[in-house]
């Protein structure tokens, strides 16, 4: 008996797919639910299952086809399994399937012949990590053993430009070129940030902000804090907190513009821009307005363990109303982020540095952030956006602003 492989149905706003990795092979036998293929949407990844254990006899959609939903994939033969089940022993990859693998892990684990059980999970509930794995990898590599290729690509079909294939040798004095195909999702953030660029009349507004009450506060209860809600407390809850006071004051920031009409939204979705292997995505958390402290954190961190492993769906990265994105975790001082349509406005957050600053009328040393609003001046004024900063600046230098919402 036939058994049809489809594309499963894909969301309204994603159009199409990109096959990008084949777990079996034709003439390969397969468990029932087990992982067969790879589609690259432009926002996530998704596994497409066996829908019955058997053989997959024909594969009709090879890598780097463009597949759309309910389109044919392969076709799973049933009965040809059936006599050799009786005594056939477990097949090798059942023992992968085991344990949850994203997508690059698995294909990782596949192509160097891994044990997943061997291999110590940092993730959320221990899952397996892509940098668990390819530790691994280079814990078991001596100096002599050229390091595989598979640990220096950093996601499905994106290498480097500095990896060259083990079987191209390039001689002393030549300057070697990669030609390789942007994902998918690289493609699409490529094609949003010039539709923000060519579409809203985009400014940025800059201030500073005094961090040393918040820097006091958390130090001094981040240990109850992670004892308590058994996570950590970071920096990113004060300024989403800090962002839906300003939103509330300001309700043109946490607007949107369709065609002719301006949406206001009575809800506040704050998307926490991560950058990945693949590409920036921006999961958001919904409702933020009714999470607490503990709440905003584990949002964040869940985000950012399924970022990582790829597990992110794509409800996860659906609407927002406004986002916030920290360049300080890179380094950066100062910066004007680009606007993540349909959105008019986005927080950009810098490294915290000491700097000489003047407070009443003598010179000293305070952790000073500068913070950067990129606004459509088309539908938020300048005097909006400037005091809608000013909120944020009262908000993170007077916590109780925060604590007692006042």
């Amino acid at each position: 008996m036939s058994i049809e492989v489809l594309t499963p149905n894909l969301p309204e706003s994603v159009s199409d797919a990109t096959v990008v990795n084949w777990h079996k092979q034709a003439g390969d036998s397969v468990q029932k639910n087990e992982t067969l293929v790879d589609l690259e949407t432009d926002k996530v990844v998704l596994e497409v299952p066996a829908p019955e254990s058997g053989v997959l006899s024909v594969i009709l959609k090879e890598n780097g086809a463009i597949v759309i939903g309910g389109e044919l994939l392969a076709t799973i033969e049933t009965q040809a399994i059936q006599a050799a089940t009786i005594t056939e022993q477990p097949l090798p990859a059942a023992k992968d399937t085991a344990i949850p693998l994203s997508p690059s892990v698995r294909r990782i684990v596949h192509e160097n012949t891994l044990d997943p059980s061997s291999i110590t999970g940092t993730g959320k509930d221990g899952r397996l990590t892509k940098m668990d794995v390819l530790d691994h990898l280079n814990k078991q590599q001596t100096p002599a053993t050229p390091p595989s290729v598979v640990t220096a690509i950093p996601d499905v079909k994106q290498k480097p430009l500095e990896v060259i294939e083990p079987s191209i040798t390039i001689s002393a004095g030549h300057r070697p070129e990669q030609r390789v195909p942007m994902t998918r999702l690289r493609a699409k953030v490529a094609e949003r940030l010039l539709q923000a660029q060519q579409n809203a009349a985009m400014l940025t507004t800059f201030n500073e902000v005094d961090m040393q009450n918040i820097i006091e506060l958390r130090n001094r209860y981040k240990a109850r804090f992670e004892q308590k809600h058994s996570t950590k407390l970071g920096f990113m809850s004060f300024f989403v907190k800090a962002s839906i006071e300003a939103l509330k004051k300001f309700p043109a920031v946490n607007a949107s513009i369709d065609n002719t009409d301006i949406i206001y939204h009575g809800y506040y979705d704050i998307g926490i821009a991560i950058s990945t292997p693949r590409g920036l995505i921006v999961p958001v958390l919904r409702d933020a307005d009714q999470l607490d402290f503990a709440g905003i954190e584990k949002g964040i961190v869940d985000y950012g363990e399924k970022a990582r492993s790829g597990a992110l769906s794509f409800d996860d990265l659906k609407g927002g109303t406004f986002t916030i994105t920290n360049g300080g975790v890179f380094g950066s001082m100062l910066s004007t982020p680009i606007l993540n349509p349909p959105q008019c406005a986005i927080l950009g957050m810098h490294a915290i540095k000491d700097r000489p600053v003047v407070e009443n009328g003598q010179i000293v040393i305070k952790p000073i952030m500068y913070l950067a609003l990129s606004y459509d001046h088309r539908l938020v004024d300048g005097r909006d956006a400037v005091q809608f900063l000013v909120t944020i600046k009262e908000c993170l230098e007077a916590p109780a602003h925060l604590l007692l919402n006042i």
